[in-house]
């Protein structure tokens, strides 16, 4: 069987307050530029970036009344868009709320009230990004400890909800088992028509997409690989992705 490094993805944090202080100090103004689109995976019902970025008064209120802690504010240190919401997949996906209440809760209009359930969301697409280090092609099985990056994310939060705590123990029921994470955690009430696992050449499954895949990241979240095999592309269509590769 071969060998996974289930250790997570960590990341580099950077401090704010010496960008900030060198901006001050040398008399830096932010100009029009902070509005330039940037390649995030934003929230539900999030319209055109640079609209987006227009209309969001970075209020943190979507980030306020998401249950699964998904959302974060992005800081100096993320580029342009200061203090606006985004996923950040490897971290925490976006788990499809039935009543969407990031959108509910977003009172200028960045985040479409058209969007009203999780078959409205549209935030980006999968894509099986390196099959390569995929377990269920290689018909690795899912290995021991793969689940605890979730586990220390939960613990990270001081208010955890108990869709959390639910999700946790879904996710903690893989190991040893071939690998299907991607498609067993995919969240919105018609799994099979975003996402399934099908025969590959080379003997085992790969995780195939189809146009009912709203972007959420729950399969880049739950793939136990070290770099996620399977990763989000933000603000890409199904037809716009997969229609030049027939």
């Amino acid at each position: 069987m071969a060998t996974v490094q289930t250790d997570r993805r960590e990341f580099v944090k950077y401090s704010t307050l010496g960008i900030l202080g060198l901006a001050l100090g040398g008399g830096i103004v932010f100009s029009p530029y902070t509005l330039r689109a940037e390649n995030r995976l934003r929230p539900p019902g999030a319209v055109d970036e640079k609209k987006f970025l227009a209309l969001c008064i970075k209020c943190g209120q979507c980030l306020q009344v998401c249950p699964y802690h998904s959302i974060k504010l992005s800081d100096m240190a993320k580029g342009h868009g200061l203090g606006t919401p985004y996923i950040d997949a490897d971290e925490r996906a976006c788990y499809a709320c039935k009543a969407v209440p990031c959108v509910l809760a977003c009172p200028s209009g960045a985040l479409d009230h058209h969007c009203e359930k999780p078959e409205d969301i549209h935030m980006g697409i999968a894509v099986l990004e390196f099959p390569d280090t995929c377990l269920a092609i290689s018909k690795t099985v899912v290995p021991k400890g793969y689940n605890d990056h979730m586990l220390a994310y939960n613990d990270s939060v001081t208010n955890i909800t108990q869709l959390e705590i639910d999700l946790a123990e879904k996710f903690s029921k893989f190991e040893g088992e071939q690998c299907t994470l991607c498609a067993d955690m995919c969240p919105i009430p018609n799994p099979i028509s975003a996402i399934a696992m099908i025969p590959d050449s080379k003997g085992g499954k790969r995780p195939e997409i189809y146009d009912g895949c709203i972007g959420c990241g729950a399969c880049q979240e739950v793939c136990p690989t070290t770099v996620a095999s399977i990763v989000v592309k933000p603000r890409v269509t199904y037809e716009e992705y997969y229609a030049s590769k027939n």
